[in-house]
């Protein structure tokens, strides 16, 4: 992010593009209140936080629009500062002519998560809550949606800050033995300081466990489908999809690529990938197909072993087992309306050509899904920088366990700080002007 004066007052149009039945406009700093009164065609004497007045806005004596204007007074407010959202008519004609307005009027646009940026300067958010309203805002599913909402209100940082807490009592006992370094005094017993410690080491590895399953449900869960070819992959992934995404044929070795598409289950996103039929075949342009195949099954969450009901099941799945083993799968059984195979190896039997067992497919998927799922209280990582600076964290922790009847105070004080560091760099509290410029970057206009 540029190196701005945050004591400018900035504003940028807050909804998305295109033309809409309304738009917001949202201005924040000191100079909000005065320029409104400028450009408002009614008197106002006096401005109370949280209220809404109806009126039009002016350049010079033309009406520009006729809009709603709410008025926030800092500190309360989402920057802290003096905030006005004006609530226009859509037309992005009458956005960019307020905008043009605001910015004639010495207001200066706003840089992508300027707004956000301010509410954590302002301490109206620490940085892991600044970083979850851009989660927040891309959200696709429930799941990913509650999480945010629970890290936005401080879950996350009140388990970051216990951790700390922990740390410091932990640091300060070392310290004042450090204090009486020359008196030979042993203020923090060792035994209970290896045990402090091994408790803060499970809950930060368990943290960092929970960002597999956290980034799973902000990226969705990847689902491979295999079989052999005709097994009926293509027609499956149009019946879950309910269109016509992959083409369907009776000839063998029809689909060569990748197809993939998303659909959201009860919640959950779901990335499907229709794949090339395996077999054993000497063209070359199918060969390179299958090996996609294989190698998407190795990064998927869930694999769907396609069995064609029309011919031997038996080695159908012995032949998938081998490729999928330890992976989570379901076995289902296609084309039932053909001919009906009992198997112990399937779980769904299906006839996607005919829409049947569909609906049983998808809730063996979420039976599957279920350890995914996270009531309001669970803490889960969903952040890559989060992780990095916990896992340097546990570095450091780690070295003190393995050494802490080994190393001086003055040694085990250095580690400990450093893994504090690590902490503070997670809510905020220890930043560089380019990580914050970088993580506010990301943001979109107007936030």
């Amino acid at each position: 992010m540029k190196d701005f004066n945050y004591q400018d007052t900035i504003c940028a149009i807050a909804t998305g593009g295109g033309t809409s039945a309304i738009a917001i406009i949202r201005i924040s700093g000191k100079k909000s209140f005065d320029t409104i009164k400028q450009i408002f065609d009614k008197k106002i004497n006096s401005i109370k936080s949280h209220t809404v007045i109806f009126g039009n806005l002016k350049e010079k004596n033309k009406i520009v629009d006729e809009v709603l204007i709410s008025f926030f007074v800092g500190p309360n407010s989402y920057t802290g500062e003096d905030t006005v959202e004006i609530s226009c008519h859509g037309s992005k004609f009458i956005q960019n002519k307020i905008i043009q307005l605001l910015t004639a009027h010495g207001i200066r646009p706003a840089e992508p998560g300027e707004f956000t940026m301010r509410a954590f300067l302002n301490k109206k958010l620490d940085l892991s809550q600044a970083e979850s309203v851009a989660d927040l805002i891309s959200s696709e599913n429930k799941i990913a949606h509650q999480t945010y909402i629970n890290q936005l209100k401080g879950g996350f940082s009140k388990k970051i800050n216990k951790l700390k807490e922990e740390l410091v009592n932990f640091a300060s006992l070392i310290e004042l033995e450090l204090d009486f370094s020359e008196e030979d005094v042993e203020f923090a017993s060792r035994k209970k300081l290896i045990t402090l410690l091994k408790n803060l080491k499970d809950e930060i590895s368990f943290l960092i466990s929970s960002y597999i399953d956290g980034n799973i449900f902000k990226e969705g869960i990847v689902v491979t489908i295999l079989g052999q070819p005709n097994s009926g992959k293509s027609t499956l992934l149009n019946c879950i999809l309910n269109e016509e995404k992959a083409i369907t044929s009776d000839i063998a070795g029809t689909t060569r690529d990748l197809i993939e598409d998303s659909i959201y289950i009860d919640g959950l996103t779901f990335r499907f990938t229709d794949t090339a039929g395996l077999r054993e075949t000497k063209n070359e342009v199918e060969n390179q197909g299958i090996n996609k195949a294989i190698e998407k099954s190795k990064k998927s969450n869930i694999i769907i072993n396609l069995i064609d009901a029309t011919k031997d099941v038996t080695q159908q799945i012995n032949y998938l087992k081998n490729i999928t083993k330890n992976k989570d799968s379901i076995f289902v059984l296609n084309k039932t309306d053909l001919k009906r195979v009992d198997n112990k190896d399937c779980m769904v039997f299906i006839s996607a050509k005919n829409n049947i067992g569909i609906d049983l497919l998808k809730e063996e998927l979420l039976n599957i899904c279920e350890k995914y799922r996270y009531s309001d209280s669970n803490v889960v990582l969903t952040n890559s920088r989060h992780l990095n600076e916990l896992n340097e964290c546990l570095k450091e922790v780690n070295i003190v366990i393995e050494n802490i009847n080994k190393l001086s105070s003055d040694l085990i004080s250095v580690n400990i700080r450093k893994a504090l560091d690590h902490l503070g760099n997670i809510t905020g509290e220890i930043t560089t002007d380019n990580l914050l410029g970088n993580i506010f970057s990301n943001f979109c206009i107007g936030k």
